[in-house]
C-alpha cells in the first residue's frame, strides 16, 4: 500500500523545459538539456519532476495555450527526446507528472479552427458558443485588470465564444462526452510514454457547467471520478494533482468521501495564511487553516508550496490580512498583480534574508502534505520585474557564472536571464553553491534528505500544540507508534516557549534534534522549555525513556573507550 501511494512522502520539483537548460544553443531550453541535468535533480533528492506545458503552442500564455495535446513543441525537441528523458528519470527513480490543461485550448488548435468554420462542424459543440453577447460577459474574469471579458465574437463563426481565461484560449465544452473521452485519451497517451500523473490545471473550471444560459455554474464532480477510474485501469499508481483554489468545506468534494476522485490538491488555504503568518509573525490564522483542511481520505494528500509559476494569490485572506502581506512582501504596485496577489519570487520577497528563507522552507517541508519546490528556489533565485505579468518569476535557471548563467551558449536567450543586482547569475548560481557547504543549495539538499526520513509528516495524523505565543507554531505528527515534532519561531526576536508534547505516556520526555545536537529533556512536570533564536526552527523526533537509557549507555561506552585509549595509546 505504501509503494502504491508514493506521492504521500514525495518531493516534487516544478520546472519549465524552455527555461531550464539549452543543449542545442538556440537560446531555448530543451529535453536534451533537461536530461543532462537529471543527475543534479537526483542529487538534490527530488522524487518527482512536474513539467509545465511543453506541447506545441503559440506561446502566448507560457504554453498554457496548447495547439496539440499529442506532441512536443519543436522548440523543446521531439517525442523521441521526451522518451529519452522519461527513460533517464526511470533509471534514477524519479517520476514525471505533466500539466494537463484541458479547460481550454489555443485558438490555433485544429479543433477550434474546425469548430469556427461551420455550425455543422463535428467540433462545433466541443466549445461554448452564443449567438449574441451574453449579459454577464464582463464578469468572472480570471485575470482582472488585464482581461476585459469572458466572451469574444468570432467573425468567421458568426457567434460569441466563451473563454474563462484570455480571449485566445477558448474554453472546451467539458460537459460534452466526446470532449471527456478525448481527455482520457490524452492522459492515456502520456501514461503510455512513462508519465506517472498529471497536475490538472484549473479543475473547478474544468468540471463547471458552461454556457450563455448558465446563471450559476454547477460542479460536475462525477467527472473527477471518471478521470481517476481511468488512471487506475491504465496505471494503478498514476495520480492527479488538482489545482483547485476552493474553500475547505468543499475539499472533500474534490477528494471524494472515499478518496475516489483527486489523489492530491494544492492547499491554497494554508499557502495564503502561511504568508500572512510570515508577514505578521502571527501563526493563529495559519493554525486555523491547518485544522480546517485536516479532513481528507486516508489515500488523499495535500500539495504544499511557497511560490509557484503564478502570482501569490491572496484572495482567501481578509482585506486587512491582505494589506499586511502586501506591505511586507509587495509594497509597490509593480510587485502586485490582478488586484489579488504578488508576482515576485520568494527570495526577494523575504529580502534575501537567509534565516527567513530557511524558516519558510522548513515550514513548507513540515506542514501536512507533500512539498513542491519551484525550480531555482533551491538557489534563492530572484525575479525580473521588468517582464510583464507572471513572466517576471519565470527567468532561466542560473547554472554558473558563464554568460547567460550557463543556461545557453547562444548569444541571446529567448527569455532574458537575470544578470543584474544581488540575484544576478554571477552571484546566485548552482556551480558556486555546489562548492559552498553552507550554501542554500546544500542546505536544501540536506533538508530534503531529512524530510524523507520523517514519513510521519506525509502519512501521520497531526496536532497543533498550544504555545500561548502567536509567533510560534508547534506541530506534532503521530504514525505507527512514532512521533515527530516541529517548532518554528516566526518572529524577528528570540522567544522562550514552554510546552508539553501532548502525549499521555513518557515518550514525550525526550526530544531528539534531527538537525543538530541540542536535544531537549522535559522537566518533572513533563514540560519542555526552549529558547528559539529569531526565525529559528527545530525538527525533533520524540524519543522515550528507553532511548534515553540506550543513549546514555552508548555515551558511557564511548567515554570508556576514549579513557582506555588515552591510558594505552599504543
Amino acid at each position: 500500500m505504501i509503494d502504491d501511494l508514493w506521492y504521500k512522502n514525495g518531493i516534487f520539483y516544478c520546472l519549465a523545459v524552455g527555461t531550464y537548460m539549452d543543449a542545442n544553443g538556440d537560446g531555448i531550453g530543451d529535453f536534451v538539456g533537461l536530461t543532462r541535468r537529471l543527475d543534479y535533480l537526483h542529487g538534490l533528492g527530488v522524487t518527482a519532476i512536474w513539467l509545465m506545458p511543453f506541447q506545441p503552442s503559440p506561446q502566448r500564455d507560457g504554453g498554457y495555450d496548447i495547439a496539440d495535446y499529442y506532441g512536443v513543441d519543436p522548440r523543446y525537441g521531439t517525442l523521441g527526446d521526451f522518451v529519452e528523458f522519461a527513460h533517464g528519470c526511470k533509471q534514477r527513480g524519479i517520476r514525471i507528472i505533466i500539466d494537463l490543461v484541458v479547460n481550454h485550448t489555443s485558438d490555433q488548435h485544429p479543433w477550434f479552427l474546425e469548430a469556427r468554420r461551420s455550425k455543422d462542424s463535428p467540433y462545433r459543440d466541443w466549445y461554448v458558443w452564443s449567438d449574441k453577447k451574453p449579459a454577464n460577459a464582463n464578469t468572472g474574469m480570471v485575470f482582472p485588470g488585464v482581461q476585459k471579458s469572458t466572451w469574444t465574437r468570432d467573425k468567421e463563426a458568426g457567434a460569441w465564444y466563451f473563454h474563462r481565461f484570455y480571449d485566445f484560449q477558448p474554453d472546451l465544452n467539458t460537459s460534452n462526452p466526446h470532449v471527456q473521452t478525448e481527455i482520457l485519451k490524452i492522459m492515456g497517451f502520456w501514461i503510455q510514454l512513462g508519465v506517472s500523473g498529471f497536475r490538472m490545471d484549473a479543475v473547478p473550471f474544468v468540471i463547471a457547467t458552461k454556457g450563455a444560459s448558465v446563471k450559476k455554474s454547477v460542479e460536475q464532480y462525477d467527472m473527477l471520478r471518471a478521470f481517476r477510474e481511468f488512471l487506475q485501469w491504465r496505471e494503478g499508481d498514476a495520480i492527479i494533482l488538482a489545482e483547485a483554489n476552493v474553500l475547505p468545506q468543499t475539499d472533500l468534494e474534490y477528494f471524494g468521501d472515499d478518496g475516489d476522485r483527486m489523489h492530491m490538491m494544492f492547499n491554497f488555504q494554508v499557502n495564503q495564511h502561511l504568508f500572512y503568518a510570515l508577514a505578521a509573525s502571527d501563526t493563529r490564522p495559519l493554525a486555523k487553516a491547518l485544522v480546517a483542511t485536516k479532513p481528507r481520505p486516508a489515500s488523499a494528500q495535500w500539495g504544499l508550496f511557497l511560490r509557484n509559476h503564478d502570482e501569490l494569490d491572496l484572495g482567501r485572506l481578509t482585506e486587512a490580512q491582505r494589506d499586511v502581506v502586501f506591505k511586507a512582501f509587495g509594497p509597490d504596485k509593480d510587485m502586485q498583480l490582478y488586484n489579488r496577489g504578488i508576482r515576485r519570487r520568494l527570495a526577494p520577497m523575504l529580502g534575501g534574508d537567509r534565516r527567513r528563507l530557511e524558516l519558510a522552507y522548513s515550514l513548507m517541508f513540515t506542514l501536512p502534505g507533500t512539498p513542491v519546490i519551484r525550480y531555482g528556489d533551491e538557489l534563492g533565485m530572484g525575479d525580473n520585474l521588468a517582464l510583464p505579468e507572471r513572466e517576471c518569476a519565470r527567468t532561466p535557471m542560473q547554472w554558473s557564472a558563464e554568460p547567460h548563467g550557463g543556461f545557453t551558449k547562444s548569444d541571446k536567450a529567448a527569455s532574458p536571464v537575470l544578470d543584474q543586482g544581488p540575484y544576478g547569475y554571477e552571484h546566485v548560481n548552482a556551480a558556486k553553491q555546489r562548492r559552498d557547504p553552507n550554501s542554500m543549495l546544500n542546505w536544501t539538499e540536506r533538508i530534503i534528505r531529512m524530510r524523507k526520513e520523517v514519513p510521519e509528516v506525509g502519512w501521520g495524523d497531526f496536532e497543533v500544540i498550544e504555545t500561548r505565543d502567536p509567533a510560534v507554531l508547534i506541530i506534532r505528527y503521530d504514525w505507527r507508534n512514532n512521533s515527530v515534532l516541529f517548532v518554528h519561531n516566526l518572529d524577528e526576536k528570540p522567544r522562550e516557549i514552554a510546552f508539553a508534547t501532548g502525549l499521555a505516556d513518557d515518550s514525550g520526555r525526550l526530544l531528539i534534534n534531527l538537525l543538530a545536537e541540542d536535544h531537549s529533556r522535559a522537566d518533572k512536570r513533563g514540560r519542555h522549555t526552549l529558547v528559539r533564536e529569531p526565525y529559528g526552527y527545530r525538527w525533533y523526533r520524540v524519543g522515550g525513556l528507553d532511548y534515553l537509557l540506550r543513549r546514555s549507555d552508548v555515551d558511557t561506552e564511548r567515554s570508556a573507550k576514549r579513557t582506555r585509549k588515552a591510558a594505552h595509546p599504543g
